[in-house]
């Protein structure tokens, strides 16, 4: 005897109802098919229901909606002919259901006897329509009313099924009764006086349990509109995968924790009598779908799922009258049983002075009420505090038989939780240690999700998302080289790059699954308009896990900002030096809420591009090192100025030059005024350990006082163009001595310089070329020769691909 339970959706209409006939008359053996109302149509009828009881006239409309949709799934199934009988025996039905309803209207009441009744309506016309549709095939199909099967007592909305009578009557009826199919409908029972009653939530996949259990059978087939049970809720997390074999205690434990597929009723009745369950999709019958299953599964598997409930309240009782007085919890708890309100999380701090559990949103307040009114005289006298209520809470579990035997599950667990900025606000692990459980905020429960799906089933692969602020000059290389790399990441670093916004000073644009390159062209045309903090708010609201902030701009605003995103979490990698040159008070600030929210703050490209000059200095520092004296050429746009000007073109037309190839500031004044080199050198002074301000560092300029009042880019290249005497007679100075001009950055003995020099032919400057770098670092270790680091220093490219390095080395931190 096979027995198969179709769900709402593999039923919902006639085309999905012969999907189901298919599957049933594939079977070799004699089916019972259990069968829950058409989808949607008990949400329908409590609708309908709860207008009636109202006196709102408007529950015929939706009483109409429901009779269409039976009498349009008669039409479609059973041929005209065929049809009087069974439309007949509907209409009857859908007669009597709109009886009840104007009752309810005419009362204004609705009781829960009067629920249960208006509620069977949906299975029991589903069952007897699809009945009708076998024996239209010519199927030797008899239609069984559950509720002379399935007996319970007299607690309408939630009855308790007597077990002995309802097993002697199932096995009787089918011992003496032979037919190759029968038809049941779920969730519909009967009162041992013959009342209508109903089984709860998931009371058609109770009902086919039932009927296993009392026949012994082999196993269970609940057929829904998924594949099987999820690592996690597909919906939510896009990588869940089926889980093939699942044991019943992990099923249990999910399906407590919010795993929709599968209800926790549907194993209590087939638990005992080791009855193996299947979890099939009406729609893909071929797969495998997942085994619920009472055999130990061979696999090593530490977590086998991950789950969650959403609208949660979490509630405290704490006090010091708690402390060492017996009966508390029974009073706690007892008085929340008494009002029927399901407790389902505990957690109690081993000091006794509080006791933390949680209810559904829609008990919080009725419990709030009933445990102030117990402890009363507790509170009056300040043993104990007024019931603390948290809403918007959502707890997530993960389950698996082999957590017990693994150490730092929880660990893992919390930490990745951590990485996120995910608060926990309670924990609770059971004593079978199958399942460990987590209160946060219901905000964060999507990122969590994935956040622990990808420590415990992608730990191969790491996703970050990247919101990425600029999008010209750097920005676009950048970009181009996160698509350019994407495969080669996947493949052999394991990393999965998906930029997930992108802005520049005027508009933002964002998609949550990920912007291809041409939707980044569409920024101007498509993106919303960039104002203040929203693009910050943005992140915020997507929430995502593993988020990196890439700052390609030069913006002030922008770099003030990174407080904000490192309070949340987000990882931040920036060319900006602003934000590293600010005030020290600033930097450390960063420093300090980088490792506070395990948020990486990276900024390698500030100075030299992308040469490893921050990354070799902290690396000294850390290894004991310590930096003594600092002489380098750090602006590799001065560097490709004074090594292109040679007197044979004016000295503006060379700036103006190294603007156009992308190797100044957006603004050239920055670089020819030494404040670009000043900034690089107060980063590498505090990188080495030194608290130095701005103003510790001087800088000499080389250009004519005018500039000094320039008001833009026009007005200063007009004055360059002007003051060509003043540059010809620099480079003319230097000629006569044999040497090049340099810009050159000093530290040493707590004097910091920025100055133009001329170096003659013995100096390590005097061959740099183009627009490279160099930093010489003299220190306890390196103290004749000094460690010498050079290269280009300076474009768009080098600068996006020391941003990409950052990004990558945030992936592998995560990895």
């Amino acid at each position: 005897m096979k027995i198969l339970k179709f769900g709402g959706t593999s039923v919902a209409n006639a085309e999905n109802i012969r999907r189901c006939i298919a599957i049933v008359e594939s079977k070799s053996d004699s089916t019972i098919v259990v069968v829950s109302a058409l989808g949607g149509i008990t949400d329908l009828l409590q609708h309908t229901a709860i207008l009636a009881s109202e006196r709102d006239s408007s529950y015929m409309s939706s009483y109409t909606t429901i009779e269409n949709r039976h009498l349009e799934v008669v039409r479609a199934l059973i041929p005209v002919a065929n049809q009087a009988g069974v439309l007949s025996n509907v209409i009857r039905q859908l007669n009597e259901l709109e009886t009840l309803l104007q009752g309810c209207f005419y009362l204004g009441e609705l009781s829960s006897k009067t629920k249960d009744v208006i509620f069977s309506f949906g299975e029991r016309l589903s069952s007897f329509i699809i009945a009708e549709a076998f024996k239209f095939r010519a199927a030797d199909c008899v239609h069984v009313p559950s509720g002379q099967l399935i007996k319970t007592n007299n607690r309408y909305g939630r009855a308790v099924v007597d077990f002995a009578m309802t097993d002697q009557l199932i096995q009787d009826y089918f011992a003496k009764d032979k037919h190759a199919i029968y038809v049941m409908p779920g969730f519909v029972a009967e009162s041992k006086d013959g009342q209508i009653t109903t089984l709860g939530r998931g009371g058609s996949d109770y009902t086919a349990a039932i009927v296993a259990a009392a026949l012994h059978a082999a196993d269970l087939e609940i057929w829904t509109d998924v594949s099987g049970i999820f690592t996690a809720n597909p919906k939510v997390v896009k990588q869940a995968r089926v889980i093939e074999q699942i044991s019943f205690q992990e099923a249990m434990e999910l399906s407590h924790f919010g795993a929709k597929v599968l209800y926790p009723s549907a194993i209590e009745p087939i638990l005992p009598k080791k009855i193996d369950m299947y979890i099939k999709n009406t729609f893909e019958p071929n797969s495998n779908g997942s085994l619920v299953t009472h055999a130990s599964l061979d696999d090593n598997r530490i977590v086998r799922g991950i789950s969650n409930v959403d609208n949660i309240a979490l509630m405290t009782l704490e006090g010091p009258g708690m402390v060492g007085v017996a009966g508390i919890s029974k009073r706690l708890f007892e008085v929340l049983a008494k009002e029927e309100i399901n407790v389902v999380f505990i957690t109690q701090a081993s000091s006794e002075h509080s006791i933390c559990f949680a209810v559904t949103k829609v008990d919080a307040h009725r419990s709030e009420a009933v445990i102030n009114d117990e402890f009363a005289f507790e509170i009056d006298y300040g043993k104990v505090r007024p019931v603390q209520v948290e809403l918007g809470m959502s707890i997530v579990a993960i389950v698996g038989n082999n957590i017990k035997s693994h150490q730092g599950v929880s660990g893992k667990m919390f930490s990745a939780l951590g990485r996120n900025n995910i608060n926990i606000c309670a924990i609770a692990q059971g004593a079978s240690e199958r399942n460990i459980s987590a209160v946060i905020l219901e905000k964060d429960a999507k990122k969590a999700l994935n956040v622990l799906h990808e420590a415990f089933f992608e730990e191969v692969t790491v996703q970050v998302n990247l919101f990425v602020m600029g999008v010209g000059n750097v920005g676009g290389k950048f970009l181009e080289q996160v698509y350019n790399q994407g495969d080669f990441l996947r493949e052999h670093l394991k990393i999965n790059l998906r930029v997930i916004g992108v802005a520049n000073s005027k508009q933002m644009l964002f998609n949550e699954e990920g912007l291809d390159t041409e939707a980044i062209k569409t920024l101007n045309e498509t993106g919303v308009p960039m104002q203040g903090y929203a693009f910050l708010e943005q992140i915020k609201e997507l929430n995502l896990r593993n988020s990196v902030f890439v700052d390609n701009t030069a913006n002030q605003g922008v770099a003030m900002s990174y407080e904000s995103y490192l309070r949340n979490s987000i990882g931040i990698v920036t060319c900006n030096k602003i934000a590293c040159s600010s005030t020290m008070e600033y930097y450390r600030s960063l420093k300090f809420l980088s490792k506070k929210y395990s948020a990486s703050f990276l900024y390698e490209t500030n100075v030299g591009a992308g040469l490893p000059i921050i990354d070799t200095i902290k690396n000294l520092v850390a290894s004991g090192d310590r930096v003594q004296e600092i002489q380098a050429v750090l602006s590799g746009s001065l560097n490709f100025i004074f090594n292109q000007y040679d007197g044979s073109k004016p000295f503006v037309e060379v700036v103006k030059q190294a603007q156009a190839e992308g190797y100044t500031e957006p603004n050239p004044y920055i670089d020819l005024s030494g404040v670009d080199v000043k900034r690089k050198l107060l980063i590498l002074a505090r990188e080495s350990g030194y608290g130095y301000e701005d103003s510790d560092i001087k800088v000499k300029s080389f250009l004519p006082e005018r500039c000094a009042e320039v008001q833009n880019v026009e007005q200063l290249f007009e004055i360059l163009a002007n003051e060509e005497a003043h540059f010809k007679a620099l480079l003319d100075k230097a000629n006569k001595k044999g040497a090049k001009l340099r810009v050159v950055a000093n530290f040493k003995k707590g004097e910091a310089t920025v100055e133009l020099q001329a170096v003659d032919g013995t100096h390590p400057f005097y061959q740099l070329e183009g627009k490279d770098n160099i930093v010489l670092f003299y220190t306890d270790r390196y103290t004749e020769q000094p460690l010498l680091i050079k290269g280009a220093g300076a474009g768009a490219e080098v600068t996006a691909s020391g941003i990409f390095a950052d990004v990558i080395r945030i992936a592998n931190k995560l990895n």
